[in-house]
């Protein structure tokens, strides 16, 4: 078939195709919604993940396929509930044709209220139709919406980490990242502006001079050229308009009731932290196991010891290693590669018995900065690196408690923290557990 929009057939093939469209919607919310429940579990790990190791390049990802998640989902099961319904109005349709408001016999003040407010029933399946093909069609728009506005906090997040970085020169500092975070923030400013103002920046002359180099500019970081044809598609038609007026709203009203919760106490939080006083699952194996979740801090078995031994698992974090560099200089590296990088190019200039030998002085400084202690007891560690059953990076010891009463303890972990030239111990985590040997 020619794909020229001004041939006839091709448009003929347009105006069948969009007639029978709602069936491939059908198909693909249905589709679309199974898989979207069927990977929210990873996503949210992911998110936690990177939000344990300050990951910002996977927390942006996840931050993003968190809310297209809710945003797709939502607007998904709002299309399939809207179009069942269209679909059981085309039923009655067959059966009961158009309203006949003389049968129903009522007064004629709730006749006349009804002709004018409900109408013909074809009008009723037509706005149905409307809205199911509009709420199809501007789910991904929205999400191309959110992808722009990542995209352009993901690019002052890397500008932000390059002006904080020491080794950055300041020509590069004051000369380029500076003047282009105040355009991207400027530039934003005014896009968001046409944005709720429906285009009134490109409708004015004296505003067209300022306004179209930041609009060339934000179309190619925001991704814009890839979805422009349907934002015009909306905003040429009064419908479109009233629903893009709402946009804004309606995601802040989403964005509200998301964030709404029930509390049942001032003092008491099913999510608090673990402590002298609180447990939470976050810090004990089979909990994290059995809710699929991460590990906050440091973790161990089960809230319930009964060996002679305590294993404790302390989470791996970019500070860490921050802390580490500032108290043996002699381990910070020329250039830090912590970060995205390319195995391909990576250079490996550095021989299996220096990488070891350098990994040794670097365990021997992160057990020296720590300190385990079990009620007042304290024991230094002998960590060995390695990962726990959900794949976090750390490092695992065994505390033995053999001289410990039986009842309830406290697992304290202390790491040595700096305050400018200061140096303290710092607690990190307080983790409750119940000592009750098996052969006793």
């Amino acid at each position: 078939m020619n794909n020229n929009p001004q041939d006839k057939k091709f448009k003929e093939w347009l105006d069948i195709l969009q007639q029978e469209s709602w069936q491939l919607e059908l198909i693909i919310s249905g589709f679309a919604i199974y898989g979207l429940f069927m990977i929210i579990e990873p996503i949210e790990l992911a998110g936690l993940e990177a939000q344990n190791e300050r990951n910002i390049y996977l927390g942006f990802l996840t931050q993003g396929l968190l809310i297209s998640w809710y945003i797709i989902t939502i607007n998904l099961i709002a299309h399939v509930i809207l179009r069942g319904l269209w679909i059981g109005a085309i039923g009655l349709r067959y059966v009961s044709a158009d309203i006949e408001y003389d049968i129903l016999k009522y007064s004629p003040k709730f006749t006349k209220h009804l002709i004018k407010k409900v109408g013909s029933f074809d009008n009723y399946v037509a706005t149905l139709e409307k809205y199911c093909s509009v709420i199809f069609s501007i789910t991904f728009l929205l999400v191309f919406y959110l992808i722009g506005l990542l995209a352009i906090l993901l690019i002052l997040a890397l500008l932000g980490l390059l002006i904080a970085k020491d080794e950055t020169p300041d020509w590069v500092r004051y000369g380029i990242a500076i003047p282009v975070i105040v355009f991207i923030l400027l530039g934003g400013i005014l896009t968001f502006i046409d944005f709720i103002t429906q285009g009134w920046l490109k409708k004015k002359k004296w505003t067209t001079s300022f306004y179209y180099p930041v609009y060339w500019v934000f179309k190619y970081l925001t991704f814009s050229f890839l979805y422009r044809p349907m934002v015009y598609n909306f905003l040429d038609n009064k419908f479109g308009r009233r629903l893009s007026l709402i946009l804004i709203p309606l995601i802040v009203l989403i964005s509200i009731l998301a964030a709404t919760r029930f509390s049942t106490s001032n003092y008491l939080d099913k999510d608090m932290q673990s402590s002298s006083f609180a447990a939470s699952t976050k810090n004990y194996d089979d909990l994290i196991s059995l809710n699929n979740s991460l590990a906050d801090r440091a973790s161990i078995p089960s809230k319930v010891i009964q060996t002679s031994f305590l294993n404790v698992f302390v989470v791996y974090g970019r500070s860490i290693e921050d802390d580490v560099f500032f108290f043996n200089k002699e381990l910070e590296p020329e250039e830090d590669k912590r970060g995205i990088y390319s195995a391909v190019f990576s250079e490996g200039t550095v021989t299996f018995a220096e990488r070891g030998k350098r990994i040794q002085e670097y365990m021997h400084e992160v057990e020296d900065m720590y300190i385990l202690s079990v009620d007042s007891i304290p024991f230094k560690p002998n960590f060995v690196v390695t990962k726990n059953f959900q794949n976090q990076l750390g490092f695992e010891t065994f505390v033995d408690i053999r001289s410990v009463r039986d009842g309830k303890h406290i697992l304290k972990v202390e790491r040595k923290d700096h305050d400018k030239d200061s140096i303290y111990m710092r607690t990190i985590i307080k983790i409750p557990f119940w000592y009750y040997p098996e052969n006793k």
